[in-house]
């Protein structure tokens, strides 16, 4: 490359004419590949790439560096930046089935008006049967002098009580006309802890139509104390939220299957307590069907009172639970069988009992009439007795 002088005198390297090797790939050259003939090595083009790339990367860390220190960028936002750009978003899929289960079931969830003389009072109900029978709680339509039951679609109409079962805390309302859509009833036999469940009811007496919250089933069997002072027991506890007004409504597990009527919600001194109570549907099914064909819903009765067995008396009797007779009526069919207070019920039929709650959902699967062997601990010593059942009285 030679020199040339500018028009002020000075020297200045003459541009390349632009077939020069400097432009050309070393293989196009005869001579060593990189080096022009009689001149310095040249450099070869990957490595001109090489360095261009590491200066540019070069400058940018230095640009971000400047930027971060200026505050002008952010590590977690552009972190969260990058993911979102990265990562692909939730499948349509873990949206889309809630709202089909909304869809589908919303249409059976009814809202209940009572009226108890100068006072008015709501609750929910679950269409179960097309001929327009409602499944709800008893302590909705307890009291009422006239019922109005709201559907989905805004329409309303009459109901009357078919039957009601304060023991369960369940009853049927009928209404005229039809056919009406229906739910789906599921089992609550195998439900698990930790599983979906959405809450469908009417809350706080809002129009518009039913409301859907989501949650997991929390607990199973829970034993829930009334304001009554009664017991419900083998309840499912859920923190689906269930606001007042929603009591009688659906829990639907996430396949769409109502699994349990929506009953009470934890209150204490400071409000709710986020945690909700629903009855099995298998239990208010039954009652349901039995309100209907007779009016009312009987209960085997063994006639005893009893708690649950003391833990540190358990652990003194080498047992896992029981219930401990703390009295037994007379001329009923424990006294009849031979079972006395003091008394611990280990098993019925060969099924454990372990709590109070246990007790009462074996019975249920028994009617009056029926003999089961009933299994006690007495001054440590087992023994067994033949129990015929009884109904259960109206006032026990």
């Amino acid at each position: 490359m030679e020199f040339v002088e500018s028009d002020d005198g000075s020297p200045f390297r003459r541009p390349p004419a632009l077939d020069d090797r400097i432009w050309r790939h070393p293989s196009e050259v005869g001579s060593e590949a990189g080096v022009a003939p009689g001149g310095p090595r040249l450099v070869p083009q990957h490595t001109v790439w090489l360095i261009a790339v590491a200066a540019a990367l070069g400058a940018s860390v230095l640009s971000t560096g400047l930027l971060i220190s200026m505050g002008a960028v952010r590590t977690g936002t552009h972190e969260a930046t990058r993911t979102a750009a990265t990562l692909p978003g939730p499948p349509a899929t873990a949206v889309e089935p809630f709202v089909a289960i909304a869809e589908r079931v919303r249409p059976a969830i009814t809202q209940i008006k009572v009226t108890r003389g100068a006072e008015r009072g709501s609750g929910s109900g679950v269409v179960f049967r097309e001929d327009g029978h409602v499944l709800t709680n008893a302590h909705v339509i307890d009291g009422a002098t006239s019922i109005q039951v709201a559907l989905s679609s805004g329409r309303e109409l009459s109901g009357r009580v078919v039957g009601s079962d304060p023991v369960t805390d369940t009853a049927v309302v009928k209404i005229d006309g039809g056919p009406f859509t229906v739910a789906e009833l599921g089992t609550a036999a195998d439900l698990k802890v930790g599983q979906a469940a959405i809450a469908i009811g009417s809350p706080l007496a809002l129009v518009g139509g039913p409301s859907v919250t989501a949650g997991v089933v929390s607990a199973l069997h829970r034993s829930v104390k009334t304001r009554a002072d009664t017991y419900l027991f083998d309840m499912i506890q859920t923190d689906a939220p269930i606001s007042p007004g929603s009591s009688g409504g659906a829990l639907v597990d996430g396949k769409g299957r109502i699994i349990a009527v929506t009953t009470a919600i934890a209150v204490s001194e400071v409000g709710a307590e986020g945690l909700g109570f629903a009855t099995p549907i298998d239990v208010a099914r039954s009652i349901g069907d039995e309100l209907i064909t007779t009016g009312k819903a009987t209960h085997a009765w063994i006639g005893i009172e009893g708690r649950d067995l003391d833990g540190a008396v358990a652990h003194d009797l080498s047992l896992d639970g029981g219930v401990m007779v703390s009295a037994v009526r007379a001329d009923e069919p424990a006294a009849t069988a031979g079972v006395a207070a003091r008394d611990v019920i280990l098993s019925v039929d060969g099924r454990p009992v372990l709590t109070m709650g246990a007790l009462v959902v074996i019975l249920r699967a028994h009617r009056p009439g029926d003999v089961v062997t009933i299994d006690v601990l007495r001054d440590r010593q087992r023994l067994s007795r033949a129990v015929i059942l009884a109904e259960r009285p109206a006032d026990p």
